[in-house]
């Protein structure tokens, strides 16, 4: 089995304006996907990411505030997970629970640094 990441995108709540029922909702649909995955024992961890941060570019290093996608779509967080191809891994992708809410799932196999 190989390790993929998955890169998870899309609006934080506050611009979805959730109320806190529905972030609780939204919440229990993730533990629900992260149950599935640890019972097919594929799931390996994650967390989400908070918002602020900083972005380092440059021969100069500059150093900004950030991080800053296109319009309001950030990176909120990621998975790792083993499966046997990209194929693979990007079915269990299908699960995210957040693509009614303008959310996207990024897939990448992690290669292994011997």
């Amino acid at each position: 089995m190989k390790d993929f990441m998955f890169i998870f995108r899309g609006p934080s709540y506050e611009e979805l304006q959730l109320s806190p029922e529905e972030v609780q909702a939204n919440m229990q649909e993730w533990y629900n996907w992260v149950n599935q995955l640890s019972a097919k024992q594929v799931y390996v961890g994650g967390e989400p990411l908070l918002p602020g941060g900083k972005v380092l570019q440059g021969s100069k290093t500059v150093v900004t505030d950030g991080p800053f996608a296109e319009g309001k779509e950030l990176v909120g967080g990621y998975f790792i997970v083993k499966a046997e191809s990209l194929e693979a891994a990007t079915e269990m992708a299908k699960g995210f629970p957040d693509f009614d809410r303008n959310g996207s799932v990024e897939v990448r196999e992690i290669m292994k640094m011997e």
